[in-house]
């Protein structure tokens, strides 16, 4: 357990040059599927000589392997590697290799396997494979490695290599073999987190399931709120056919409600955070269970929102491509001239126009900004006071400008008995209640008298209901 714990995560580069295999080694690969013919290209690349193992070696089709690897038997194979040895085969065909037992005795056995399914209750491939072969050292590693990451090398795709192992020497040895083919070997513990490594190809966007179900629901309903306001019920009450809004009117009406909730989504649990640390008295209580994976979640809901956004704005900009509006346009202006009128300036109406154009346009841009920065080869990159700003004080600006879209868009209207139409709001004003409440959580939060409170819970200080004890430390607010 000493030595487990005293291994570091990222294995360091700054290793003594004896410690790396020779480049006159030889690796053995057991099974010549597509893995496999990565992988030998790979090491072929790197320096190693390959000696790649098969039940039967005249089913490989010319060509198939680079003329530097050697096609032999499994036994073949086994016998020419040095100390590495790939199993680049199916799970249900380790039983196979049973009879090479002997030969296989002292070798180190990389799994490249991964699980059938999320919910097996078995033992992870590699345990078994550890559990046939007690004189092998097993490591669980490359199963996280798409065979075309092979064949390009660390330049394209993922350049992390998890390793895990009972062995400390197998799993130092590997990693040097990981790292001269350009791969960075993680380690993450002995041979009991190869389940988890075997689920990690089958997940499907676990984090990503609520973000789009509430986008999804979201979007549905505000769709089918407008369907029945401006569609259904007054083709029902008057005949009259709208119909026709269904597929982009409807839609771009919607897109915009869902980002603005969405957003407001994105921010709403760090409010609840505050308030309940406020409440509690102290930082060191556990969030509720569903707190804590609203939060964990965020990220998903922003770039959700931005989407949306992102939409919404193409879907504008379609806008006079329509048939209905360029016949609205010329309908108007050939009435215009038949009257004889002349269109008054609407001074009123130029300002608001700019600006919930302008509003929607800089809204846009921050939430473009906070989307760049939530990617990991991005976020790496800014301190933690940067990162703050950003996907804080500049989320909060988006929604402000957000909300002021959308206000300045509705602008009297709300005020009009006409927007009540069959009793029912615009969809717009039932979005905006939510980024409202939330704008002025925000300004509760930074009032002195609570700001100060907070930020003494988040440096551990505890109200005397919670310590007794008399805590005296400055306390400096940012």
């Amino acid at each position: 357990m000493s030595n487990e714990m005293s291994t570091p995560l990222l294995l360091d580069e700054e290793d003594t040059v004896e410690a790396v295999p020779p480049s006159s080694s030889t690796v053995a690969i057991l099974g010549s599927g597509d893995f496999s013919r990565s992988l030998a290209m790979r090491l072929v690349a790197c320096g190693f000589g390959v000696a790649v193992g098969s039940r039967c070696v005249r089913r490989i089709s010319p060509g198939l392997f680079l003329d530097a690897v050697e096609l032999n038997s499994q036994e073949a194979a086994v016998a020419k590697a040095n100390s590495l040895v790939f199993m680049a085969l199916f799970p249900e065909h380790y039983p196979s290799l049973l009879g090479l037992r002997s030969a296989l005795a002292g070798k180190i056995l990389v799994d490249v396997s991964n699980a059938l399914e999320m919910s097996s209750k078995t033992p992870s491939n590699a345990e078994q494979l550890a559990d046939m072969f007690p004189d092998s050292a097993v490591v669980k590693g490359f199963n996280t490695i798409s065979a075309w990451s092979l064949q390009t090398g660390a330049q394209d795709g993922s350049r992390q290599v998890l390793l895990c192992s009972d062995s400390a020497e197998a799993k130092h040895e590997v990693a040097q073999l990981a790292r001269r083919m350009g791969f960075y070997p993680v380690d993450v513990g002995s041979l009991r987190s190869a389940k988890d490594l075997e689920r990690k190809p089958l997940r499907f966007f676990p984090s990503w399931r609520g973000p789009v179900l509430i986008t999804f629901l979201l979007f549905l309903f505000f769709y089918c709120y407008g369907f029945i306001r401006g569609i259904l019920l007054p083709y029902l009450s008057c005949g009259q056919n709208s119909f026709y809004r269904m597929v982009l009117d409807l839609v771009n009406e919607s897109l915009p409600c869902v980002a603005l909730v969405s957003l407001a989504l994105v921010y709403l649990p760090g409010l609840f955070a505050a308030w309940l640390q406020l409440w509690r008295g102290t930082k060191y209580q556990r969030f509720p269970t569903w707190l804590d994976a609203w939060l964990l979640q965020r990220k998903q809901l922003g770039l959700m929102s931005f989407l949306c956004a992102a939409l919404h704005g193409v879907y504008s900009l379609c806008n006079p491509l329509r048939t209905i509006t360029q016949h609205r346009l010329i309908n108007d202006a050939y009435s215009q001239v038949k009257k004889g009128v002349e269109m008054p300036w609407n001074e009123q109406g130029v300002w608001r126009t700019d600006l919930y154009l302008s509003s929607g346009v800089l809204g846009l841009g921050i939430l473009s900004l906070l989307a760049i920065t939530s990617f990991p080869s991005v976020g790496n990159i800014l301190t933690w006071r940067e990162f703050t700003f950003v996907q804080s004080g500049l989320g909060y600006t988006a929604l402000t400008l957000c909300v002021m879209h959308t206000l300045v868009f509705g602008w009297n209207f709300a005020f009009s008995s006409k927007a009540y139409a069959f009793y029912m709001p615009p969809s717009y004003m039932l979005a905006v209640f939510l980024p409202c409440a939330v704008l002025v959580c925000r300004c509760f939060l930074l009032l002195p008298c609570i700001s100060t409170r907070l930020a003494r819970i988040r440096r551990g200080w505890e109200s005397t209901r919670k310590c007794p004890v008399s805590q005296h430390h400055p306390v400096w607010v940012n």
